[in-house]
């Protein structure tokens, strides 16, 4: 059993897609992050950042893994699934590319252009523009490539598709790239991404282009 520490966030859901993906059994600890839960000592025990998610693999001597890209390498290297050995250098160029460019820019786009409109036009024009260009450059490769690192979905793509699944909050218009659409909806149409997505809330419903 793997014990999944997070919140419904785009890297909360990366955890939880693989998880369902893989087939692994796993139980979900809600950390909420507007009541500060993440500073708590128990919590930082486990994450040195305060950051979600973190798992906890009772399969494997209590292991403990911080950092949602370390995630899912261990569960592609322990499940053999998502993160083949003759992949692995396009994969991980994709997923370093997630986290330390698509994910931090738009989560900066959430924060001045959702969360706290005029509060930094600066900040919002900056990162509406990168976001767009962001956009850009992914429907330029998924014009070459049926995924992110080939033609094999793999865990860069299962950490960059949260991401784009709140294109509402980003109002660039995902629909005006019809590489990155045709992506985004082969892979909302998965199962294991469905189940993966609503894993707070089964209410939830992956947004349309």
């Amino acid at each position: 059993m793997i014990e999944l520490f997070a919140a419904d966030t785009p890297n909360g859901k990366k955890i939880s897609i693989m998880l369902e993906e893989i087939g692994f059994k796993y139980k979900v600890t809600k950390i909420n992050l507007l009541e500060g839960e993440q500073f708590k000592p128990d919590f930082r025990k486990i994450s040195p950042f305060s950051k979600i998610p973190v798992i906890i693999d009772s399969t494997n001597n209590n292991e403990t893994i911080f950092e949602s890209g370390a995630i899912l390498i261990y569960l592609g290297e322990r499940s053999k699934k998502f993160y083949d050995i003759d992949d692995r250098l396009k994969i991980n160029q994709w997923l370093m590319a997630q986290m330390g460019y698509v994910g931090p820019i738009i989560g900066q786009h959430h924060q001045f252009h959702h969360y706290n409109p005029g509060k930094s036009k600066f900040g919002e024009e900056r990162y509406f523009k990168i976001t767009k260009s962001i956009y850009k450059d992914l429907d330029e490769r998924l014009g070459q490539s049926k995924y992110l690192s080939g033609e094999n979905y793999s865990i860069a793509d299962i950490a960059t598709w949260p991401w784009i699944a709140r294109h509402e909050w980003h109002d660039i218009g995902l629909k005006n790239y019809k590489n990155l659409t045709r992506w985004y909806l082969e892979i909302a149409d998965r199962e294991a991404v469905i189940n993966g997505y609503n894993f707070m809330d089964k209410e939830a419903k992956i947004p349309l282009p």
